[in-house]
This record gives C-alpha cells, structure tokens and sequence, in this order.
C-alpha cells in the first residue's frame, strides 16, 4: 500500500462470524479523502467545476479503490476469509471491477441505491461471472428491496432495529427464499442468541469480545498456567526458573518446544531440550506468545479463525507500529504499547472486572492507566484502534489530531498491516507453535 495510496483513502476491517462464534468474513469500511472545497460562487475569480474533470476524478478514485483491493496485502489482511464491501452504482459499472476477484469479496447494495433497468442487467451479467450480492442494512423492507431481493445472495438485517416477532417471521420468509441471513450490529451476546434463535447464518458484531459471567471464555489450568508464566516472565527471570515453571505445564512445553524449532527461533539444528528452547525463542518471544494465548479459545480451531485473537493481535501490533512513530519512539515505550493493546481486552477471557484482572497481572501503572482511563499516548492509540475497529472516521481524525506528525490515513493503512500480520498469525515466525491449548 502506498503513501499515494493511504493518502486518498482508508479502510477499516469489521469482523463477521459464524453460528460457532468463529470467523467467517470481514467488511472492509472504505473512507475516501474529502473532496476539495468547491469554488465560492460569490468570488469574483470563481470558475464553473469542469464536469469533465470531476468525472475523470471519479473514475480515477474508483481505479485506484479497485487496485488496493486486488493486493496482496489487502488480501492478507482479510486472512483467507471473504471481504464484504460497500458498492455503489459507478463501482459496479467500472470497466476495471475485474480487479476485484468473485472469490474474495461480495459487494453490498446499499439501501439508496437506485435501481433501474441498467443495474438490474448489470446485475445479472456480475452474477454469470459469479460475482454475489448482499443486501445491506434492511430495517424495514422497501420497494428497493422487493426489486434486489431476486439477485441477492444474502441480506444483512439491523436486528437491533427490528421487533422479535417481526424478525423472526421476515427471517423465517428470507430463508425460504434460500437467502443466507447476516445480523448487522450484534454487540451483546443477547443479541447473538436471538439472531441466532431466528435462523440466522452469520452475525457482524463485536460480541465476542464482551465479557459476559455465563458466556466469557473462562479461566482454565491451562489459562491460569499462562497467567503464571507471565507474572514470573515480568519479573526477569533466569533460565533455571522459567524451566521450572514450566515443566509444571507439559502442554506449554509442547507449545514452546514447537515455537522454537520453527523460523527464526531455529539454531540450525533440532531443539531436544527445554532449556535450549528457552534460549533458542527468549523471553521477549515467549511472552508474546503467552499473551496471545490467553485469547485463544479452548476448541481446536485455527488462530485466523478467532475472532477474539484475531482483534487482540491486530490491536497489539498497531500499537507497537505505531508507537514506533512517535517521536520520542523507544524500545521501553514500544513493548508498552504491544502489551496496552494485548491486555485492552482481557475481561472477555476472565470473569472478574477489566481493573481486577489487570491487577492480578500486576501490570506497570501507566499501561493499566491507558487502558482503564484513556490517559497518556498509549490511551490515545487504544482509542484511535477502536475508532478504527469501528470505522468511525470522525472519531479518528478527533482522537489522532494530539499524535502529530502521526495522520489518520498512517494510522488506517497501520491497521491493516497489523490485520495482516494478525491473519497469517499461525505463519508467522514470531508466533510459530501458537497452537490451540487442550483444555
């Protein structure tokens, strides 16, 4: 992704998930740069927009949009699952939406979009090439709708803004017509159990990162294992001491023993033993590891598969990026930032309070402050990530404008290279071995 690139546009990753609560897409939110002022038609040297070159803007934002999309780190960042994207009706026309291959996205119909003969044919030729459809943001369905509905695949309703027994029988009519459900906007488990009640196939939301008594992905041995593993890493241990911690926990052995024999760990030659495994990985890497097994759930499914994971180290590693650009950038104020983003989240794994549990890991004051409160450069990067996990772009130029030279288009193409690192997880040298714990 170029600065060019960054500078016209930006994007922002929303998960969506199965009935399992595992990841199955991502929408990718695009915001255009704001379009120049236009001319003062009271100043005496205004001139008439050439409409000519407005067109020619256009079709040059569109094939730019189309190029970014088609990269491999635009495919990287969507981690092997689908990308459902926001159309609108000159992106369907572009001569260039070739770009975009049928297997790896569906292009969302927004509400408003006019619908004529023309789309209706166009439609219908992007279907024979296996392109597919979803409606997006039905409420209440309209004479819009009644007219797309025979070319969509799926149909995204807002189930917060539908009553139960109107959505159940409008779910129950959508799947006899053979169209997959996808509920728009579940934040709460509540909500993820009555779309899920009603039929529904996929669900975008952040409900999976909500800690929740009954829902909450508990605190296990083997969690509780890796708690302890990183209340003694956070203490500078020696090697004698890490190797007694963790031969109290032969699952870990397994998982280190794993991490060190692959990539870079590796010394050329195959690790045998615990200690040179210790020394092999260090005790930078194995923390990190650690951490990130703290998300991981207890079923065995693939890190790019996690919802929560994926969040967690996609948030870590923007921190860490971005605080690397900060200018008075340091190694100490860097590993803060991983460990700000990693344990941002932490109350979705462990039953007790979000300040209890960082208590319990006796983390520095200034990270449980940026957390907790906000405070500080790293509180300012936590809620630019939200932001961005939101696509809220208002609330990203506001949050960003105290991280100069820092710009929002930096921080939205930073986030999409940590989802990218976050997506390949399982690849990754610095993550090799971060297998699923058997409960």
């Amino acid at each position: 992704m170029t600065h060019e690139t960054a500078d016209m546009m930006q994007f922002a990753r929303q998960p969506l998930v199965d009935a399992d609560g595992l990841l199955c897409g991502f929408e990718l939110v695009v915001r255009e740069a704001p379009e120049p002022p236009a001319p003062d038609p009271d100043a005496d040297d205004a001139q008439a927009p050439d409409a000519a070159a407005v067109r020619q803007q256009a079709d040059a934002a569109l094939h730019r949009m189309l190029a970014m999309l088609g990269t491999s780190g635009m495919h990287a960042a969507l981690g092997g699952h689908r990308g459902y994207l926001n159309v609108e009706r000159a992106l369907l026309f572009a001569d260039d939406l070739a770009r975009i291959s049928p297997e790896r996205f569906f292009f969302e119909l927004p509400p408003d979009i006019i619908v004529d003969l023309d789309l209706i044919a166009r439609l219908v030729a992007l279907h024979a090439k296996r392109y597919r459809f979803v409606l997006d943001h039905v409420s209440v369905p309209d004479a819009t709708f009644a007219k797309l509905l025979p070319y969509a695949y799926a149909v995204k309703i807002e189930v917060g803004r539908v009553a139960p027994e109107v959505l159940v029988k409008l779910a129950d009519a959508l799947k006899s017509a053979g169209k997959i459900l996808i509920a728009l906007g579940v934040d709460s488990h509540q909500m993820f159990e009555r779309a899920k009640a009603a039929r529904f196939d996929v669900f975008q939301g952040y409900f999976f990162a909500r800690g929740q008594q009954e829902t909450t992905r508990r605190a296990s041995a083997p969690r509780q294992a890796l708690l302890n593993l990183l209340r003694l890493l956070a203490s500078d241990p020696s090697v004698a001491q890490l190797e007694g911690e963790l031969k109290l926990n032969p699952v870990l052995v397994m998982h280190l023993m794993r991490l060190a024999n692959s990539g870079e760990a590796s010394i050329g030659r195959k690790v045998a033993t615990l200690r040179d495994a210790i020394n092999a990985t260090g005790t930078n890497r194995i923390a990190r590891w650690t951490q990130l097994l703290l998300y991981a759930d207890a079923r065995k499914v693939r890190l790019e598969d996690d919802p929560l994971v994926q969040l967690v180290a996609t948030r870590a590693r923007f921190m860490e990026m971005a605080a690397t650009r900060l200018p008075h950038a340091n190694r100490k104020i860097v590993d803060a930032a991983f460990l700000t983003g990693v344990f941002s989240l932490v109350d979705a794994v462990f039953g007790d309070t979000l300040e209890a549990t960082l208590d319990a890991l006796t983390l520095a004051s200034h990270i449980r402050a940026a957390i907790l409160r906000r405070e500080g450069e790293l509180g300012t990067l936590l809620d630019v990530i939200e932001a961005l996990e939101r696509g809220d772009w208002a609330a990203l130029d506001r949050t960003s404008a105290t991280l100069a030279p820092l710009a929002p288009a930096e921080l939205a193409e930073l986030a999409i290279t940590a989802a990218a690192w976050a997506s390949s997880a399982d690849e990754q040298d610095d993550n090799a071995g971060l297998a699923r714990i058997e409960e």
